[in-house]
């Protein structure tokens, strides 16, 4: 195959430095793309419709938990993500894999493990340490709910967790205020919420146990 296209998301730029070089020596002449937030993280996803791969940090500025997993779920569900993460608490790593994640890589491990899971997962596979959390049902309701929200829905649902108004919603998001307003009914008929203070706390859900 070419040599892959990968997306590094990570808000410590050594860090990313230490993968691009284990992805560099691992894969001669991968593409490797770089963001350090979740805003550039959607810009990315934007711009580089060619990404075979995208490692993520959970604990990126603009990030709520799982939220930027879901997010890249829902928008670019073609690609697979590993997470890669210094939180290797075994229930975190159960729920990145119920979110959809295709691999766990603890940031910890050395750069022939970070290289053997890119290989593993770019061949079509997935890559997890051992699992020893019980599979949650509440995460798979909440993943299912989820799921049926379009990105942009997912987008204003961020907006109403950081218990925004529909107005600065709308200006975040480049949208009329009338359009948010739609998006807010579809998006509580979906994740069968009563208001937007039930569906800010299923997002809260959404943040791992154990440290960031």
């Amino acid at each position: 195959m070419d040599a892959p296209a990968i997306l590094v998301a990570d808000d410590h730029p050594l860090f990313r430095a230490a993968v691009l070089h284990a992805l560099r020596e691992a894969l001669p002449g991968v593409r490797a793309v770089e963001a350090a937030s979740a805003s550039a993280l959607v810009a990315a996803l934007a711009a580089h419709p060619e990404l075979d791969l995208v490692l993520l940090d959970l604990a990126m500025p603009g990030a709520r938990g799982l939220s930027s997993l879901v997010h890249l779920r829902g928008e670019r569900p073609e690609v697979p993500v590993v997470v890669i993460s210094s939180n290797d608490h075994p229930r975190t790593i159960r729920r990145t894999q119920q979110f959809g994640a295709a691999g766990f890589i603890p940031k910890s491990s050395p750069a022939e493990t970070i290289a053997a899971a890119v290989g593993a997962v770019l061949d079509g596979g997935e890559w997890f340490p051992p699992l020893t959390a019980e599979r949650s049902e509440s995460d798979a309701r909440l993943a299912a709910r989820l799921a049926q929200l379009t990105p942009q829905q997912f987008r204003v649902l961020m907006g109403l967790a950081d218990g925004l108004l529909n107005k600065q919603i709308a200006y975040e998001l480049g949208l009329a205020e009338n359009t948010v307003k739609v998006h807010v009914t579809a998006i509580l008929k979906k994740l069968e919420c009563h208001s937007r203070t039930q569906a800010a706390v299923l997002v809260k859900a959404l943040e791992p146990e154990g440290e960031a």
